[in-house]
């Protein structure tokens, strides 16, 4: 998993409330088990007619917003069902962080195990981050995980809060397996024990 430390990039506006998986990644999409490749499935059916054709008035395919790497979002961001699907197809398409006043539980702890940093903030920063966002291609933002803030492009900065065993995990790149791997050594030192103590084990 990619570390994440400072990300300086475009935030693309969303105020939408109760986007749920389904949204975000439709069904249509939930057949493969690989985490490539979804980029194309997201926000599918506001992205794309029926046709197949963009919907020019849909945020992501606005020229500004096509390489978008923060997404600052409505109320209840993730809520409906637990598809790990959906933090995949906001990865593939290279959204790593997701501003909102919150997250429903499941999506929110599927993002931090996917490299992505879900932030909530209260109603009154995410109407002044929604405002930065709205402006096109100057939309920048840059939050930092070390310094948990995000600095808009007037200067201002917003605080934010994260779980600190979340963060460390971010900051290091630390996925589950990862997690497990740092325990590499003692896991082999426990094996060669029990592979004496234990032979016919």
């Amino acid at each position: 998993m990619d570390k994440f430390t400072k990300l300086t990039g475009v935030a693309a506006p969303l105020p939408i409330v109760n986007v749920d998986t389904d949204m975000i990644i439709p069904k249509d999409y939930l057949k493969t088990i690989r985490r490539t490749g979804l980029a194309k499935g997201l926000f599918a059916e506001m992205r794309f007619g029926d046709d197949g054709s963009e919907n020019p008035d849909f945020v992501l395919n606005k020229p500004a917003y096509r390489k978008a790497q923060i997404l600052v979002a409505g109320d209840n961001f993730g809520c409906g069902s637990s598809r790990e699907h959906a933090p995949w197809a906001l990865l593939d398409f290279g959204i790593r962080c997701v501003i909102s006043t919150s997250f429903a539980d499941i999506f929110y702890n599927n993002c931090f195990k996917n490299g992505i940093l879900p932030i909530t903030v209260g109603q009154a920063d995410l109407d002044k981050l929604m405002d930065d966002a709205q402006r096109g291609s100057n939309a920048t933002l840059t939050v930092d995980l070390e310094a948990l803030e995000i600095r808009g492009p007037d200067g201002g900065v917003v605080k934010f809060d994260v779980d600190p065993f979340k963060r460390h995990c971010l900051l290091n790149g630390l996925d589950d397996i990862g997690l497990t791997l740092e325990k590499g050594a003692a896991i082999d030192a426990y094996e060669k024990r029990m592979a004496s103590e234990r032979p016919w084990a």
